[in-house]
């Protein structure tokens, strides 16, 4: 197999395909659209209450680490029912793995929130 050249063009459309990617998850999971939303929520809750950069850092890795989880299990749940289309043990155990590293995201996350938040909140009161 040839190498290719590297281009910076062909390495700028590559970008094309991640966001159809990520087009297509918000379009098709409904539990990214759940995401999308409790991201959108708490960058509003962050800057009403002006949280630190390093606050902000943390806000950002977590929203970007359940995005993440969420991206492969999906990839894992489409593969799986690619190679075998009838109920098969072994792949509902991988995609309840792929669901519980979602679900440990959004545990990490909400916790993340809770640190960065209720501080702030309880100040507020």
């Amino acid at each position: 197999m040839k190498a290719e050249n590297f281009s910076a063009r062909s390495r700028f459309g590559s970008f094309r395909f991640a966001f159809k990617g990520l087009l297509a998850l918000l379009k098709d999971e409904h539990n990214s659209r759940i995401h999308l939303l409790s991201a959108l929520a708490v960058i509003a809750a962050g800057i009403v209450l002006k949280i630190s950069m390093p606050e902000w850092c943390l806000i950002i890795i977590v929203i970007g680490l359940v995005f993440m989880a969420e991206l492969l299990n999906t990839a894992l749940e489409e593969m799986s029912d690619i190679i075998d289309p009838e109920w098969n043990e072994k792949i509902r155990k991988v995609k309840d793995y792929a669901a519980a590293a979602v679900l440990i995201s959004a545990i990490v996350s909400v916790v993340v929130g809770g640190l960065i938040f209720i501080p702030k909140i309880l100040d507020l009161l």
